[in-house]
């Protein structure tokens, strides 16, 4: 499967940059998630790969094969990129039946393939099947209704999904009757050497204008297949619409409509008709949006399977954070049209790179409290949040903050200059939806009205997210009380205020709390978060402390 490059793509709509400056490589066989709110370019990107859109500049390389380039005027259409795209909402046609709905774009499809002697292959696959006469008899043995008579409707799906053959062949199967014989094995060894003889004369026939027949029954002339434009044959379609049903599950299905499915069958079918045409890449954009919460567990366990079936590369669009954690190989978190962080998702969820990220992976949300201190001797930090509650935070690798701070200013610095020469450049636009400090949110019984006045942040100033599974309630450390508790059976969720400011942590097991009751809020482990505040950027993972009182 393909690698899928993007090099410096935008998307602007007059001042309003959709995605802005995106560079990022897709990998072989990954299962990326493109994750983010609602209108921050994911759909947009995506999109963009599929040529359902077009950049206002960049570059996409999907595999070897430059599929769009502003600075070249490359601008390969959506069907010439073979890939495959599932919507939101199905797209099924509701007056074709599943069979229908699934091969429609493959009877679309005419481009240059190989020559192949189909009727000779199909008389292959039966001599290949008649050595398992035995195996046959007892499918059609299996099909038997209550009343004596074969289901012929169950009996050709069951022969097409254990021998992996098409329609028509499963019907000339059928037709043998070996389950009639009074030796199976000895009707099915006659038939065969007939079915031999066929082969032969199809060869001889090939062979008075030169063309010999491989081993998979391709044409082939002077060393190389004879390749011509054309249409797939009925067996061809029917080869794969039978394949993407046995791999989706839905070969009982062919001949319904789409109003007699039920929402998941829907879903099966529109990711095999997506499949039909064996695309490089599929493209999928909130597929799972319409389905009910149990389904769409079900359904993520599909896609799992699927990818790894397949094999193909996966790009994903959600802005359920959920999702993309328990699909992903990689998560590429977007906000206002900019990359965040691509990563694998436990390094998103761990390691966040700015105060967005840590808020938008995690349910329930990151427990964000404003901090103000300094460095120690000994590289610890001295801290007082809540106000006026002493901490220690020590970090869990070295750090001079001194030194990070520098870096930091250098790094505003370089991009400041990168955006002074971006706007001397012709045709240059100011970007309309300009980029700013995620607005992190600190959870308070009484929030303060936020006027939004502008407010100096130092080098002193900083931010500590604490994951609610690092927070220990009645443990000991900060007193406060039971602001609420939300049981779930495995585990409860549990809110602790402590002065005027709340704190969520996770209990696993049967707990029960009772609001208003006291308790005490700690933190353990070492992956306390430190950010910026002044930038949000991530600073450092480490261990929070609460000095024991004298």
């Amino acid at each position: 499967m393909p690698k899928i490059t993007l090099e410096n793509i935008t998307k602007r709509w007059d001042k309003f940059y959709a995605v802005d400056n995106l560079n990022l490589v897709i990998e072989d066989n990954a299962f990326v998630t493109l994750l983010g709110p609602s209108g921050c370019g994911k759909t947009t990107t995506l999109r963009m790969i599929a040529g359902l859109e077009t950049p206002t500049s960049g570059k996409i390389t999907i595999g070897d094969r430059v599929v769009y380039d502003s600075a070249e005027g490359i601008n390969i259409p959506a069907n010439k990129r073979k890939v495959g795209f599932l919507f939101q909402n199905y797209a099924l046609w509701p007056n074709m039946t599943v069979y229908e709905n699934i091969s429609f774009g493959l009877t679309n499809v005419k481009e240059e393939m190989d020559e192949i002697a189909f009727d000779a292959r199909t008389k292959n696959s039966l001599i290949k099947i008649l050595k398992r006469p035995k195996e046959v008899v007892k499918i059609v043995r299996e099909c038997y209704d209550k009343k004596g008579k074969i289901d012929e409707k169950k009996l050709k799906i069951k022969l097409i999904d254990r021998f992996e053959i098409s329609e028509f062949t499963a019907k000339e199967l059928m037709g043998y009757k070996l389950h009639e014989a009074n030796d199976p094995d000895a009707a099915a060894s006659a038939k065969t050497e007939e079915l031999k003889k066929d082969i032969e004369k199809i060869r001889a026939k090939y062979a008075q204008n030169g063309i010999t027949l491989d081993e998979n029954f391709v044409c082939v002339k002077d060393g190389k297949p004879v390749r011509k434009v054309r249409k797939l044959s009925k067996e061809e379609i029917d080869l794969s619409v039978r394949r993407v049903s046995r791999i989706v599950k839905i070969g009982m299905f062919m001949d319904r409509y789409p109003a007699e499915l039920s929402g998941g069958q829907q879903q099966r079918v529109a990711i095999a008709r997506t499949l039909a045409p064996e695309p490089s890449v599929l493209f999928m954009d909130e597929p799972l949006s319409n389905l009910d919460a149990k389904l769409r567990l079900e359904m993520r366990s599909e896609l799992q399977r699927l990818h790894l079936e397949t094999g193909s590369t996966f790009v994903y669009v959600t802005h359920d954070q959920m999702e993309a954690m328990t699909l992903a190989t990689k998560i590429c978190l977007i906000d206002n049209g900019v990359l965040q962080q691509y990563d694998a998702p436990l390094t998103v969820y761990n390691t966040p790179n700015n105060l967005f990220v840590a808020d938008f992976v995690g349910n329930p949300s990151i427990n964000f409290m404003n901090a103000k201190g300094s460095q120690n001797a000994d590289g610890t930090i001295s801290l007082k949040i809540f106000e006026d509650k002493d901490v220690l935070y020590t970090p869990a690798k070295a750090l001079d903050l001194k030194d990070w701070f520098a870096e930091e200013k250098k790094l505003d610095a370089a991009i400041a200059e990168e955006k002074a020469q971006k706007a001397q450049k012709k045709g240059y636009v100011e970007k309309g939806n300009k980029d700013t400090v995620f607005k992190y949110h600190v959870a308070m019984i009484d929030e303060p009205e936020d006027y939004g006045d502008e407010v100096e942040f130092t080098d002193h100033d900083f931010v500590l997210g604490v994951r609610p599974e690092f927070v220990d309630i009645g443990k000991g450390g900060l007193e406060g009380e039971i602001y609420s508790s939300m049981p779930t059976g495995m585990e409860t969720t549990v809110r602790a205020a402590v002065g005027n400011y709340i704190l969520t942590g996770v209990m696993f097991g049967g707990v029960v709390y009772k609001l208003g009751d006291p308790t005490t809020v700690s933190f353990h482990g070492k992956q306390v978060i430190l950010f910026s505040r002044r930038t949000g950027r991530f600073i450092s993972l480490g261990k929070l402390e609460i000095p024991e009182k004298e």
